[in-house]
């Protein structure tokens, strides 16, 4: 059984995000670590996509569509949704869940319910404490940057139109 669980953060720094999906750092800290000569050590297994933008341009095209809106400029205000998607270890002996199924899994789930937002989804394999289980990082610009021809609101909804703020889901995972 998979375990959603949401984190918003006022971070402004969005490639603080690409830094954590790519290179491996230190669970307790969250600092990440390095190698002899100071450099960062990519992780040994991910899988990365983006949702309406591209996955390693992710930071940049998050500030621009803000500074387009003027939106997300202040301290307080909640720049990006993290959600983390978390398998059970035994999910890979029991089920066979493999690294490119979670992947697609973690892709479904942002393009249903984060349609027209900025999306980073990135699968790790390494898991929390060493435990090996697969995870999904869903990772949002809190701002939609485009409208989504699928929702066809009978009374209009601000957060279906481009450039408003996400709300979170109400979700059932399965597996």
């Amino acid at each position: 059984m998979a375990v959603l669980k949401h984190i918003a953060s006022k971070n402004a720094d969005y490639s603080q995000i690409i830094e954590y999906m790519l290179f491996q750092h230190d669970e307790f800290t969250m600092k990440p670590i390095l190698d002899e000569n100071g450099h960062m050590i990519l992780r040994e297994e991910y899988y990365i996509d983006g949702i309406n933008c591209e996955p390693m341009l992710f930071d940049r095209e998050c500030e621009k569509l803000n500074a387009q809106y003027h939106k997300n400029q202040h301290y307080a205000d909640i720049k990006s949704h993290h959600y983390i998607l978390s398998f059970d270890p035994k999910d890979k002996d029991d089920h066979g869940l493999t690294e490119e199924q979670a992947q697609a899994l973690g892709m479904e789930y942002a393009k249903k319910n984060f349609p027209g937002h900025q999306a980073l989804v990135c699968t790790h394999t390494d898991g929390h404490n060493g435990s090996g289980n697969i995870h999904v990082h869903i990772i949002i610009n809190s701002l939609r940057s485009r409208v989504d021809k699928r929702l066809t609101p009978q009374a209009p909804h601000r957060s279906v139109r481009a450039p408003f703020t996400h709300t979170a889901p109400h979700s059932n995972i399965h597996f």
